[in-house]
C-alpha cells in the first residue's frame, strides 16, 4: 500500500471513529435513567421521605420522549418534588413542558431558577464547555418566559426557593429548606435557616459553586441539592467528569458526596468571588407558599458565612460540618450541545431515612 492511501485510510477511519462517538453521544441524550440515593439525616424514629429531584431538563418543543418520561415519573410515589433549575431551552418550551409536569403527583415542592430559567442558550461549539465554566450572558435583552413558567409552577404546588426559605411537614418531620437564585448570575442571597422547629434543613441551588456551599453549610444545612453540572456531560469512560461548570471539584459533579470534600482546602475559582452584594433577582418580589408549606421572613444568615482569602480558599470562622451533598447530572442540555457521553441524563430520587 502506498504512503498516500495508507494516510487516506487512516483519515477515514478517524473521521468514521469521530462520527460514532458524536452518534453515540447524541443517542446518550435519549437514554434517561433515575438514580436513587439513600440519605440519612432524618431524627430517629421518622418515617422516610422521598424527594423527587428534577434538574435542567432544558426542554425543547417537540422532544416527545422526554415529556413522556417526565411524565411517567409518578410511579416513584414521591413526597415532594424538588426543582433546582434550567427547565427551559427555546421561548416556547412553557406550555409542553408544564403538560408534562402536570402529570406528576401533586404533592407539593419547591423550585429554584437557573440560568437557563431566564435567559436563552446561545450557538457556540458544544465542546467548549470542556474549556471551563460558561461565562454569564453580558447582555440580557432577550428573556425566556421565566414569569410563565414560574406562574405555571405554583399552579402545581411548587413553591418558590429563590432567595427564600420555607418549612414543610412531610410524615410527621419539620423540614426547612433553604434557596438561592442563581450563583451562575451572582444573584445568589443566601437566608439561612430560621424556624426553631425545623428536625432537618436542606439547602437548595442551581449551580453548586462553592461560596455557596460553604455558607448554607455553616448556616445549618444537613443536606445540600443542587444541579447545573450536567455531570461533566462530556465525560471519560465510568461517568469520570472533566469539568463541573462552576468551580465545584469535576469529581463532584454528580452524585451524592459530603461537603465539603476531604482532603486539601478547595481553591474557588475567580469567578466564584462573588461581590456580597449581587445583582437583585428577577423574582426578589415575594411569591406566596405553596399548600401546606410556611414561608419564613426574609432575615440574615443563622450562622457566620466563610470569609474568603486572597487565594481564593474558604476561610469559615468556624468548624463545618460534612453533610451530604447531591448534585444531578440533569435531564438535557442545551438545544445547541446535543451531546452526552459516559453520563446519561437523570432524574434523582433521594430517599431520606434515620441517621444511623
Amino acid at each position: 500500500m502506498t504512503a498516500p492511501k495508507a494516510l487516506a485510510l487512516t483519515a477515514l477511519s478517524a473521521v468514521a471513529a469521530g462520527a460514532a462517538v458524536f452518534a453515540a453521544a447524541v443517542v446518550e441524550t435519549r437514554r434517561f435513567t433515575v438514580r436513587t440515593e439513600t440519605v440519612p439525616v432524618l431524627p430517629e424514629g421518622a418515617e422516610p421521605i422521598r424527594i423527587l429531584q428534577l434538574s435542567d431538563i432544558h426542554f425543547v418543543p417537540g422532544q416527545d420522549s422526554k415529556a413522556a418520561w417526565l411524565a411517567a415519573l409518578g410511579r416513584l410515589e414521591p413526597d415532594l418534588i424538588l426543582n433546582t433549575g434550567d427547565n427551559l431551552s427555546h421561548m416556547g418550551a412553557v406550555p409542553p413542558l408544564v403538560r408534562a409536569l402536570a402529570e406528576l403527583p401533586r404533592v407539593g415542592g419547591f423550585y429554584v431558577p437557573g440560568s437557563n430559567d431566564y435567559y436563552p442558550p446561545k450557538l457556540k461549539n458544544p465542546f467548549r464547555y470542556l474549556r471551563g465554566p460558561s461565562k454569564a450572558p453580558r447582555e440580557r435583552e432577550a428573556e425566556l418566559p421565566w414569569r410563565e413558567l414560574f406562574s405555571a409552577f405554583r399552579m402545581l404546588g411548587w413553591d418558590s426557593l429563590t432567595n427564600r426559605r420555607a418549612s414543610v411537614t412531610l410524615k410527621g418531620t419539620r423540614v426547612e429548606f433553604s434557596g438561592v437564585d442563581d450563583p451562575h448570575l451572582g444573584l445568589e442571597d443566601v437566608q439561612g435557616f430560621g424556624d426553631p422547629e425545623a428536625q432537618v434543613r436542606i439547602g437548595v441551588l442551581h449551580a453548586p459553586y462553592v461560596r455557596v456551599l460553604d455558607r448554607l453549610a455553616l448556616a445549618g444545612a444537613d443536606l445540600l441539592i443542587a444541579g447545573h453540572t450536567h455531570g461533566g456531560q462530556v465525560c471519560l469512560p465510568g461517568g469520570r467528569a472533566l469539568v463541573s461548570n462552576c468551580d465545584l471539584p469535576p469529581q463532584l459533579a454528580r452524585g451524592l458526596s459530603q461537603w465539603p470534600p476531604a482532603g486539601p482546602a478547595v481553591t474557588a475559582s475567580p469567578a466564584s468571588a462573588a461581590s456580597s452584594n449581587p445583582p437583585v433577582s428577577p423574582t426578589a418580589a415575594p411569591v406566596s407558599p405553596a399548600p401546606g408549606a410556611a414561608a419564613s421572613p426574609v432575615s440574615a444568615p443563622t450562622a457566620s458565612a466563610p470569609e474568603h482569602d486572597d487565594a481564593g480558599r474558604a476561610t469559615p470562622s468556624q468548624p463545618v460540618r460534612r453533610i451530604p451533598l447531591n448534585v444531578s447530572a440533569g435531564l438535557g442540555q442545551s438545544r445547541f450541545a446535543p451531546v452526552r457521553l459516559f453520563c446519561r441524563p437523570e432524574a434523582v430520587v433521594l430517599d431520606l431515612v434515620p441517621r444511623a
